[in-house]
């Protein structure tokens, strides 16, 4: 049986959280992504030309020209359908993958699909369904979930783990005990790959091992140091003490940076998605030349889609054109040489 509160709430909490990002300072404070304390060393004679540069990739089948993933945000509300929209037809112009926000409010209410589904927008690249993994413990399960895919026709699906926001959030659910069993059972009968990704925390190495030996195919970090839910939810609040509760965990988590070497650490062969304050190219570069496979990023490219489909096109320019610049400028042909690349260094 299925533990939901009225769709009308969500769709209301999703209109909150849609509003509360593109209006309001929700960064993390006193936690950076950890990008700052990497410097790729600069090399004068590359011996590769611009244009030899190639920065694709590939993810869950499907070809990539430049490894980048707009984030799980939003879906549910006519905001969120223009916005949905717009980013499927950046996603699709500039060859990256994207993800849909939490797909609970849409099994709730299949209305809702417009909302939600781009797949006739971005028929060429990947496209990721998305849920709470706290879900699995309400009643949605393999067939919820695999509903979910079908509707979206989804190339992967996000189970994202939000603990904090979650205790945090009046309506929060944290009956997060046993989730692991679940996620396995999941793996194991979807037709998809499972993704799991933190929110905006972290995802520490053991907890990685175990995602992994569970059966997932990638993992998404998600450090510390870009949108912190936390403070999103403070902007939700109206009681003092519960705004000073949530307003604590403002510098919460482990920085993206530090993030991605640890999980690399621990899963040599796993696809790793690293968002989480990557906020440009040479972000972008980084993370890959830290060990992550794919950058996701989800503020800079909500906002530039809620100014307009023309920002959002230009965004996703300047990072790929950012990223081809920065392997061009340590010398690194492919993904695979920026991967070896000796020239990261601590700053």
């Amino acid at each position: 049986m299925l533990h939901a509160e009225p769709a009308d709430a969500t769709v209301g909490r999703k209109a909150d959280h849609l509003r509360i990002n593109i209006e309001r300072d929700v960064a993390a404070k006193g936690v950076t992504s950890g990008f700052e304390g990497w410097r790729f060393e600069h090399c004068a004679l590359p011996e590769i030309d611009l244009d030899d540069v190639d920065c694709g990739a590939v993810l869950f089948g499907r070809p990539l020209r430049a490894p980048l993933l707009v984030s799980c945000m939003t879906g549910g509300t006519e905001e969120a359908h223009a916005i949905n929209r717009r980013l499927a037809r950046v996603a699709q112009r500039a060859g990256i993958a994207m993800g849909v926000g939490s797909g609970r409010v849409l099994l709730e209410d299949p209305e809702l699909l417009p909302t939600f589904d781009v797949r006739d927008a971005m028929p060429d690249v990947p496209l990721l369904a998305n849920i709470g993994a706290v879900q699995l413990n309400r009643g949605y399960g393999v067939d919820a979930c695999q509903r979910l895919v079908d509707m979206l026709r989804a190339d992967a699906l996000v189970l994202h783990l939000n603990a904090i926001q979650e205790a945090v959030q009046v309506e929060g659910d944290t009956c997060f005990s046993g989730l692991l069993e679940k996620i396995a059972r999941l793996c194991d009968a979807l037709t998809v790959p499972v993704v799991v990704k933190e929110v905006g925390w972290g995802l520490a190495p053991d907890v990685v091992t175990r995602l992994l030996d569970a059966g997932v195919v990638a993992v998404d970090v998600a450090g510390a140091g870009g949108t912190s839910w936390s403070e999103v939810e403070r902007e939700r609040l109206v009681e003092p003490r519960r705004r000073r509760v949530a307003a604590a965990f403002a510098g919460w988590g482990v920085p993206t940076a530090e993030c991605i070497v640890r999980a690399r650490s621990v899963a040599p062969n796993a696809v790793i998605i690293a968002s989480g304050g990557v906020r440009d190219g040479v972000d972008v570069a980084k993370a890959i030349a830290l060990g992550a496979d794919v950058a996701g990023i989800a503020g800079g490219f909500l906002r530039a889609a809620s100014e307009c489909e023309e920002a959002a096109d230009d965004y996703a320019w300047e990072l790929v054109s950012t990223l081809r610049i920065a392997m061009f400028a340590v010398g690194a042909r492919t993904l695979l040489d920026l991967k070896k690349t000796p020239r990261l260094e601590r700053t």
